[in-house]
């Protein structure tokens, strides 16, 4: 009989201790994910007019969409809009310094389309983003390049050169690559407006969930680099 009560204690001892240790993993929990909420990651969608909306509300623009699809998967995250419509590689270089503030973690590049259609030397192409590139390294800061193709008419070689720029960028700096920014969009009449260039509102969906993937990856690297910094 005494066994079987020090047995029955025991269990209740047990019981009640994996009561308190489930308890202090979910006071942690959440106290970590309050946190994550309180001090949100701080990002920059630096691009041209693919970035920056055209022809769009400002609700329909891709960081505003991109912010709010992060949000449903529990990230906290802010996202500056800093697309600029007509803007080349050289003019996204030339803006850089005011363009990505101080306190900046994280930065989608998506630049490049207009150089292809004004059929810019991929050289230069190539030159400019390799530079903003590395100034973004220099601060420290986690990228995603968002890739770009060049339309067929300009020929075969151009093709070629302006197709190898963004994989050999991502490689050279260590950063994240999204390898064709319009994927599952461009040349689909339903997703472009009239130009058949700049995506719709149901375009910028798409792209959304496209390089949402890679998004979380981007933001996963700025936790960890803000971690790092702050033991250090």
């Amino acid at each position: 009989m005494k066994a079987e009560q020090s047995a029955s204690t025991f269990g209740g001892q047990m019981v009640r201790l994996m009561a308190i240790v489930n308890l202090w993993l979910a006071v942690g929990f959440w106290a970590a994910m309050a946190a994550e909420k309180a001090d949100p990651i701080r990002m920059v969608a630096f691009g041209d007019s693919l970035t920056a909306g055209y022809m769009l509300k400002p609700s329909e623009a891709f960081p505003v969409k991109l912010a709010e699809a992060l949000a449903a998967k529990g990230h906290a995250v802010e996202i500056a809009n800093a697309g600029v419509s007509g803007d080349t590689t050289a003019a996204g270089l030339q803006r850089f310094d005011w363009a990505i503030p101080e306190g900046t973690e994280a930065v989608i590049v998506e630049l490049g389309a207009n150089d292809a259609l004004r059929g810019i030397d991929p050289g230069e192409t190539r030159k400019n983003l390799d530079a903003i590139l590395t100034k973004l390294r220099a601060r420290n800061i986690d990228v995603l390049l968002a890739g770009m193709m060049a339309p067929k008419n300009w020929g075969k070689d151009y093709e070629e050169r302006f197709a190898t720029i963004y994989s050999d960028l991502a490689a050279k700096h260590g950063a994240l690559l999204y390898p064709f920014f319009l994927d599952g969009v461009a040349l689909d009449a339903k997703l472009n407006l009239q130009d058949g260039l700049h995506p719709t509102a149901p375009g910028v969906d798409v792209i959304v969930k496209g390089i949402l993937p890679q998004v979380e990856e981007l933001i996963g690297r700025a936790r960890e680099r803000r971690g790092a910094a702050s033991k250090s």
